[in-house]
């Protein structure tokens, strides 16, 4: 079976579970996005990864497993989302040691917040993406290439849906973003901060 590489297209919240959030896959050379349901932990921490200049006060426990893979020499070359059951999805990660690979199985939300810490590209089986790969409708005026962007831009689909609006930050100062900012690391709460950084950076 043929892999087919995928890139981190977005993270939407979930209409179809309470408290869950919509990572939303693209496939690379093609147009079909692959959506997988995660809770909101995980969606933090793929946020805080996708969102470079966002640091938390104390590591993550994904940010833990990669600096205890650092110190003992552990790479984690590929993430391959290998098998969908019922509506889960299934992921190994492909790691290295003195060059000996092992695989090892993994929730998919977990195995992309290590990818993306390790930099590792991501994988699923073309069968996989035939049947569960869906055509979402993307704003043109956007950038539709920009891997790093946080949220989808006015995803249409019957299975994910952007609910809520953006809050209106134009009326604020840099000093008072700034101060909202910090205020959002402190709490903890990265999808806001990822949102006031992005507005910040539009002002730089």
């Amino acid at each position: 079976m043929s892999l087919v590489r995928l890139n981190i297209k977005g993270i939407s919240y979930s209409q179809t579970q309470n408290g869950a959030y919509a990572l939303i896959l693209s496939e690379v050379d093609g147009d079909r996005k692959l959506p997988i349901v995660i809770g909101a932990f995980e969606a933090q921490s793929i946020a805080i990864a996708l969102e470079k200049e966002i640091k938390p006060p104390r590591p993550l426990t994904h940010d833990l497993f990669k600096n205890f893979a650092d110190i003992f020499d552990v790479i984690v070359k590929q993430v391959i989302i290998h098998k969908l059951v019922d509506g889960v999805f299934y992921s190994s990660i492909i790691c290295e040691r003195d060059k000996i690979e092992e695989i090892i199985d993994a929730r998919t939300s977990d195995a992309i917040a290590l990818a993306l810490r390790f930099q590792a590209p991501i994988f699923t089986y073309k069968n996989i993406l035939d049947q569960a790969g869906i055509y979402l409708k993307v704003n043109p005026k956007k950038n539709e290439d920009d891997p790093e962007s946080l949220l989808v831009d006015e995803l249409v689909s019957d299975e994910v849906e952007m609910v809520g609006k953006e809050t209106n930050y134009k009326d604020l100062s840099i000093e008072e973003l700034n101060q909202m900012l910090e205020k959002a690391v402190n709490n903890e709460d990265y999808e806001l901060a990822a949102r006031i950084r992005d507005e910040v950076s539009k002002r730089a």
